[in-house]
This record gives structure tokens, sequence and C-alpha cells, in this order.
């Protein structure tokens, strides 16, 4: 997804992540994490980053975090958030796709 503009998703709230993304021509991800948790969580953080940034087909951007003690799943979803936003995108996918075998 390419992204065209600055966007932000999420709070400062206790158990939230405020994300920012800023698009970037080249230089692939640059990710700076603030965290209260730094020392424990930190890498898990910037890996469910990295990996939604991935699965969005975002190769280049900036990303600033500023994570209040968020579940994975919280920054997951505030990183679609911001990712679709910056995109100027409406273009949600909804459900979750299961391999059946």
């Amino acid at each position: 997804m390419k992204l065209i503009k600055t966007a932000t998703a999420g709070t400062m709230e206790s158990n939230d992540i405020m994300i920012t993304l800023e698009p970037r021509d080249e230089g692939g991800i640059v990710i700076e994490l603030t965290s209260n948790v730094m020392q424990q969580f930190g890498r898990q953080i910037e890996g469910v980053i990295r990996d939604t940034l991935k699965k969005n087909g975002v190769e280049n951007a900036v990303v600033t975090a500023v994570d209040k003690g968020a579940l994975d799943c919280t920054i997951c979803a505030r990183c679609s958030t911001a990712i679709y936003r910056a995109a100027a995108s409406d273009a949600y996918e909804w459900e979750v796709k299961q391999d059946v075998h």
C-alpha cells in the first residue's frame, strides 16, 4: 500500500499505543519507539509493527510509536488504522482469511 500523507492512530492512554506513519520514497522502514516496557517488550512491539506494515505492503515509512503497555492485538489494530489513513484508503478487509484444508 502506498502511503501518501502522515497519519496517526491510537491514544496516550494506559494499555494503548499511538502510532504515527510518515511516507518515505525510499530507505525502508524506520521505527522510533518509546515505551515504558522497552527492556522487556521492545523487540516484540517492533516486530508486530514490522509484520503489520509488511502484510499491508508498506515498504518505506517512518514510524513513531509511543507505547503505554498495549497488547499485540492493539498494536496491530492501531498500525493498520494508521496505514489506511496514510494511504487515504477505505478498502478495509473485514474478514480473517483462513487456510481450509
